[in-house]
């Protein structure tokens, strides 16, 4: 199981900052996702009405989770599958395994799932003598690399061309080691060599769920390999992992929800590979498995329901929220220390884990709100993390340093005119300070934040308030 390293992130951030190599592989990837997704968005003139429709969707079914999941549990029992309901990530990597003992199971091909990351089902299943096999490229170069995704749709986001292919040679010894990779199709090809005899002896298929619908008892996933398609169709036995907000009424609400998707993941009008499953292979069916599993996780989400944080479970995993933070930009996915980076990690993890420890994560936020403007449900994330900032500060969980300044903060917010009194001596103190300068690269008790950053000095003219007063004076 992955371990919560989240009470490190500060520490995890300043080594992301000093990496020559995270940083080439941020810079180069992080601002294909955004013209992409602006592009889509353009293109499709409804989509901020999309977006309301997929907010309110998720609402209702989030109001109404209880009778959604008897509807589909009972759909998936008349389709011939069967439904397990796991409270725990211990209840759920038992059934994946007894699942995958009844079925002699040695080898078992997975499709990308972060659900499979959150329970830890790989490690679990090698401890017991089965062999877990990844077949999503950037989630099979992570497995070589022993690591977990550093980001929810492109796992390998933290890592460069020169980095496949030394693991590739690292891992590939029966191949030539001078062989020659002049493009990435080399590598995908090489990928594809090796994973096409796994699919084809794989005795169960696991894979994850974008969206399971009440209406027909079917799961949904999307590539953009064709890699979950052969996961599911080729073994005997196909297990379907999904957390229970995965849940939509029809398919109508599911087709509105994936037009958001793909533009808002990857910028694509739909993914390569859209594939609905329904149940166990009928009489005239020409693939498809004889046993279909769906492994329904709780893990601490029902808790969230009629809570502050509700909101949290109408994210689709689409990653825009990620994708357009300066935080994760800066730091990758690894330095959350958890299966869920940046903003929506920041939400979710404490509520999964709990914020005593991931204290940091809501903290690791500029407050910019470019994550609430992009997500295709309109998740207001700013505020969520807020929500967990005041939780901390209640527990007394954040520094004493950092109360201690909000409390002589809140001294002066409540009185306007010590407030502006003391603007007014800090404007005029940092002004002689600057003497001309445009901004500041130390000051005393501001190194926190001129360590990383320039403090702007001061304009002329004063505060705002007095700068607003004199503005008013001249009206008149």
């Amino acid at each position: 199981m992955v371990q919560v390293t989240s009470p490190a992130f500060k520490a995890n951030a300043h080594q992301a900052l000093h990496d020559p190599g995270l940083q080439k592989a941020l810079g180069k990837a992080k601002g294909a996702f955004l013209q992409r997704r602006a592009l889509a968005v353009q293109a499709l003139p409804e989509f901020e009405r999309l977006r309301e429709i997929g907010r309110d969707i998720k609402n209702h079914t989030l109001a109404h989770l209880d009778h959604y999941l008897e509807r589909y549990a009972a759909k998936v029992e008349q389709a011939g599958g069967k439904v397990h309901w796991c409270s725990t990530a211990e209840d759920a990597r038992a059934a994946v395994l007894e699942i995958c003992r009844n079925a002699g199971a040695r080898t078992v091909t997975k499709g990308k799932s972060m659900i499979s990351e959150e329970i830890g089902i790989n490690d679990h299943l090698e401890s017991h003598g089965i062999a877990p096999i990844e077949t999503d490229l950037g989630e099979y170069i992570i497995q070589l690399r022993h690591e977990h995704p550093s980001h929810i749709i492109a796992p390998a986001f933290h890592l460069n061309r020169e980095d496949w292919e030394a693991d590739f040679r690292r891992a590939h010894t029966d191949l030539d080691p001078n062989r020659v990779f002049n493009e990435r199709r080399d590598i995908l090809a090489e990928a594809r060599t090796r994973l096409r005899q796994k699919f084809l002896a794989a005795d169960v298929g696991i894979t994850g769920a974008n969206f399971l619908i009440a209406e027909t008892g079917s799961s949904v996933i999307v590539t953009n390999e064709g890699n979950g398609d052969l996961t599911q169709t080729l073994p005997r036995v196909h297990i379907v992992l999904a957390s229970i907000e995965k849940m939509v009424p029809t398919l109508e609400d599911c087709t509105s929800l994936l037009r958001l998707l793909a533009r808002s993941a990857t910028g694509q009008d739909f993914s390569v590979y859209t594939t609905f499953s329904t149940g166990i292979r009928r009489q005239d069916d020409l693939d498809g498995p004889d046993e279909y599993h769906v492994v329904l996780l709780d893990n601490g989400r029902s808790n969230m329901l009629g809570g502050e944080f509700q909101e949290m479970l109408r994210c689709i995993r689409c990653a825009a929220c990620m994708n357009h933070c300066p935080v994760y930009g800066a730091v990758g996915g690894h330095a959350y220390g958890w299966v869920y980076p940046g903003p929506m990690g920041s939400v979710l993890t404490p509520s999964l884990v709990g914020v005593e420890k991931t204290g940091h994560l809501p903290n690791a936020s500029t407050f910019c709100g470019k994550c609430e403007s992009v997500c295709p449900v309109k998740i207001p994330l700013p505020k969520l993390m807020r929500h967990w900032r005041e939780r901390e500060f209640e527990r007394h969980l954040t520094p004493g340093t950092v109360r201690s300044n909000l409390a002589l903060w809140a001294w002066f917010a409540k009185r306007p005119s010590a407030y502006r009194a003391a603007t007014r001596m800090g404007i005029g103190a940092l002004s002689l300070l600057s003497r001309g300068k445009g901004a500041f690269k130390w000051l005393p008790l501001a190194g926190g934040w001129t360590r990383s950053r320039d403090l702007p000095a001061p304009e002329p003219g004063g505060t705002f308030m007095a700068r607003y007063a004199k503005a008013q004076r001249a009206r008149r």
